[in-house]
């Protein structure tokens, strides 16, 4: 979030430089014109929970059963891979989504963490939204799945 004496400082700075560069189109009877346009961009990083950090004492055998079609956001804690073409998520409170991605997309475990970026309603969806690897490549989630664990 910026602070609300950005623009001020912003223009400023460029006000003295802007100045320097001499009469430009810019000016008109001693007086400098300046446009700015800030733009604001949300994204969530979700950090890889490993084996060690992860607070079930045993490993655990989940089934998939039918899932959301969208998910809160705020609601996401974390993130594991542990199935190849998904993502495990688990959400605050402790329920667990498998988020089953694209099949052109490519192994995640490599990079450490991905990102998130929730369209303008807070939520993320399955068929809209992708997870995107922080080496640059991205992956469309495909469904959701709810995890419980197999008897």
């Amino acid at each position: 979030m910026l602070h609300p004496a950005f623009p001020i400082l912003l223009i400023a700075v460029a006000a003295p430089a802007a100045a320097a560069l001499g009469g430009g189109a810019g000016q008109r009877d001693g007086t400098l014109l300046a446009q700015m346009t800030i733009h604001e961009r949300v994204i969530i990083r979700l950090p890889l929970m490993g084996a060690a950090r992860a607070a079930i004492p045993a490993p655990v055998r989940y089934k998939e059963k039918k899932g959301p079609k969208c998910v809160a956001a705020a609601d996401l804690g974390g993130a594991l891979i542990q199935t190849p073409g998904a993502v495990d998520l688990v959400m605050n409170g402790g329920k667990r989504l498998r988020a089953r991605l694209d099949k052109d997309c490519g192994p995640l475990d490599y990079y450490g963490g991905f990102y998130l970026r929730p369209a303008a309603d807070g939520q993320v969806c399955a068929g809209r939204d992708v997870i995107r690897m922080r080496s640059g490549a991205s992956c469309g989630i495909a469904t959701f799945k709810t995890l419980v664990p197999a008897k």
